[in-house]
């Protein structure tokens, strides 16, 4: 889906008014979502507010949101916080993420994929 309200640079994300009230109105099975940062105190954060107000319409009109972040996206908070690691269903993120924080991590989530590993 691309919603116009307003682009934002240097990421060009569509955000703002317009866009946050197309979301909401809108239903999503699932949501894929980048963050600029993710912790167990912050959640998602980003450092632009208004981009952190669209993703909020975003996670509220989502079945199930998919956050996808590298590693060194662990432990970085950005100015506005969105989102509580209990709101994300599943983080996929890269072998770069140590053990212990994919253990602190799992205790929050469904469901903590590692990009690359195969079980079995």
């Amino acid at each position: 889906v691309v919603l116009t309200g307003g682009v934002r640079t240097p990421s060009d994300a569509l955000v703002g008014p317009v866009a946050d009230a197309a979301i909401a109105s809108l239903h999503f099975d699932m949501l894929f979502l980048g963050v600029h940062g993710i912790s167990v105190e912050a959640g998602l954060s980003t450092p632009n507010l208004a981009e952190a107000e669209t993703n909020r319409h975003f996670i509220r009109s989502a079945r199930r949101v998919v956050v996808v972040a590298d590693h060194t996206k662990w432990g970085t908070t950005g100015l506005s916080s969105f989102a509580t690691l209990d709101e994300v269903d599943t983080l996929v993120t890269d072998a770069g993420l140590p053990g212990a924080d994919r253990e602190e991590i799992a205790e929050h989530l469904a469901e903590l994929v590692i990009a690359g590993e195969h079980e079995g």
